[in-house]
């Protein structure tokens, strides 16, 4: 782990930190996190790295304990089934709304994380993937004027770009399709059809269904 660097929010590079090492697998599910530790690794105090860590455990990648330091979080596959049939029904209500507010501002900004995408995918830069990946379906999200909508999409987003991070090992092929099945979503924003871009979404939640249940079919 490297230490921060200031002059920027101690607590904010602290979560940063610690995230990216639960998004790499550095630190594996189920693992604790003991605060001395980790605020000697990182070269601050535990004000801010308690801080990083309730944030963490509000984006639900680490399970707080009273008494106990905390710990990454762990997905099961019953998990991960149970968030997707969540987010199938958010995020495809969702385009079918948003298709009434396309702007050519919010096409280019579609279009620009897709291109970010591609390049993350074909230099396998994991981490940024899954980054501009996440970020694109907040893109769609902030687009519905359904502000509480939007904010259940920002959540459920978090806990599922963190059980995304299971299919690591066949992350090339999986990013590569994925962002394939974003460009048919832009295509039907696009053309302003709501029908193409529901079909769209629904296929693309259910291709990431899919690359869970080949991960856990593999192991």
């Amino acid at each position: 782990m490297r230490k921060i660097k200031k002059p920027e929010s101690l607590a904010d590079q602290a979560y940063d930190l610690i995230r990216k090492d639960i998004l790499l697998g550095k630190l594996a599910p189920s693992e604790e996190l003991p605060e001395e530790k980790f605020a000697m690794e990182l070269g601050i105090s535990r004000t801010p790295l308690r801080e990083a860590i309730r944030r963490l455990a509000t984006d639900g990648l680490v399970i707080l304990q009273t008494g106990k330091p905390a710990t990454v979080s762990s997905f099961t596959k019953e998990d991960a089934l149970h968030q997707m049939e969540v987010r199938k029904l958010l995020e495809t209500y969702n385009v079918e709304q948003v298709v009434q507010h396309v702007t050519p501002k919010f096409l280019k900004n579609l279009k620009e994380n897709l291109k970010l995408q591609k390049n993350a995918a074909e230099n396998n830069d994991f981490h940024d993937f899954i980054e501009l990946d996440r970020e694109f379906h907040l893109l769609l999200a902030d687009q519905n004027p359904n502000i509480k909508l939007c904010e259940m999409i920002h959540t459920i987003n978090t806990g599922v770009n963190r059980a995304f991070l299971i299919l690591a090992n066949t992350y090339p092929i999986s990013a590569m399709e994925a962002s394939g099945e974003h460009q048919d979503i832009i295509t039907a924003l696009e053309k302003q059809n709501e029908l193409a871009a529901r079909k769209a979404m629904h296929e693309h939640m259910d291709n990431i269904e899919r690359r869970f249940l080949h991960y856990y079919e593999e192991g």
